[in-house]
């Protein structure tokens, strides 16, 4: 492995976390049980929704809320193409075709609702939403949209836990939003997702279908509230297990005070980079990744590659969807996504990061840059 000097993201997992996790390990109870019904309750408060269901991770999230938002052969669902693919084959697991919007500019990488409203069609049924680098881009314009054109609104908020719009938590304005917690996200298990949502008929349809369709758990038949059960829909295994909802919710207390210190960051990064020629960050916080784009006359990959010499590991978010083989000529054109990609270059931004690396990466940067 290389040895970064400054690695894209980094987790810290401090010994109260293992001695949580090692907890578990000695009660004797590992699948989903009272941890995970803890760590939901804790969810849901944290983001002022109704219910919150944990899963296995935020694929498994994106899929089971488009599963039981009713999305099948037939129907179409508007996506960005600027996303992680998690969203579009989310859309594709269903038998619904992805279609594709572009993004709002090179500084706004986010879908604007005039792209998404020119994309729908007769048998459009649901927006997804993406939450880039958890900001959340035109989300109120996409739900007054959603409500005007009778359409469903789901939003991948897997970069956006913690961050909140106009007091609103991101994932509370659709009708489910979904949550991932892979290990470079801010609230990390390594493996994880949730999904939240306010209404009681799809909470219980997601319930139901994320564990087999089964009328009720191993946890209530060792608890003696349930003797057998019976399967009433075609379901899946999208269980967490209880190690990793213990975690989360040791992780969750400490959400807010990690994502004031990626803000500071976030704004350290802005000011620094101010004066340098040659690049310019993406429009506004965001807290999840920082990303900046750098002028058409630059060489991209050679300066990622110098900024890789001094030790600084950067990334790209992402290669867009509509440019994969699975996905090939399910899109017009997508000028602004094309361009972002080709342009983008995502820096190293995690809670623990300190000022010392931060500085490290402007300077390459900037050395990359001339």
């Amino acid at each position: 492995m290389p040895a970064w000097q400054v690695p894209l993201a980094d987790v810290v997992v401090p010994e109260d976390d293992i001695a949580v996790v090692a907890d578990v390990y000695r009660s004797g109870w590992l699948s989903m049980g009272p941890r995970t019904a803890d760590f939901e309750r804790a969810l849901a408060e944290y983001t002022g929704a109704p219910h919150a269901l944990a899963v296995a991770n935020g694929t498994t999230a994106l899929h089971l809320m488009c599963v039981a938002a009713g999305l099948g052969p037939g129907d179409e669902a508007i996506v960005p193409s600027l996303t992680f693919v998690a969203s579009v084959n989310a859309i594709a697991y269903t038998g619904a075709t992805p279609v594709f919007a572009d993004i709002a500019s090179l500084e706004e990488p986010w879908t604007p609702a005039a792209a998404v409203e020119a994309a729908v069609t007769p048998r459009t049924k649901a927006i997804m939403a993406v939450a880039y680098g958890g900001h959340p881009g035109e989300i109120a314009a996409l739900r007054e949209l959603a409500a005007a054109r009778d359409l469903v609104l789901l939003e991948d908020a897997a970069h956006a836990i913690g961050m909140r719009h106009g007091g609103r938590h991101v994932g509370t304005f659709g009708a489910a939003g979904a949550f991932s917690f892979f290990s470079n996200k801010n609230l990390a298990a390594g493996e994880g997702g949730a999904i939240v949502t306010g209404d009681d008929a799809l909470a219980e349809r997601m319930r139901l279908l994320r564990s087999h369709g089964m009328t009720t758990l191993t946890w209530d038949r060792h608890r003696g509230h349930a003797a057998g059960y019976d399967v009433v829909a075609l379901g899946f295994n999208y269980r967490i297990d209880e190690p990793r909802a213990a975690l989360l919710t040791a992780r969750l207390g400490r959400l807010d005070a990690e994502t004031d210190r990626r803000r500071h960051l976030d704004r350290r990064y802005r000011s620094a980079l101010d004066g340098v020629g040659g690049v310019t960050p993406t429009a506004a916080p965001a807290h999840h990744i920082f990303t900046v784009v750098v002028d058409e006359d630059r060489d991209r990959d050679g300066i990622r590659r110098a900024l890789g010499d001094r030790g600084v590991q950067t990334s790209l978010h992402y290669p867009p969807a509509h440019r994969f083989s699975i996905y090939a000529g399910g899109a017009d054109e997508l000028p602004l996504t094309d361009a972002y990609a080709a342009r983008a270059i995502t820096l190293p931004l995690f809670a623990t990061m300190t000022e010392v690396q931060q500085d490290l990466v402007v300077e390459a940067l900037a050395g990359a840059l001339g």
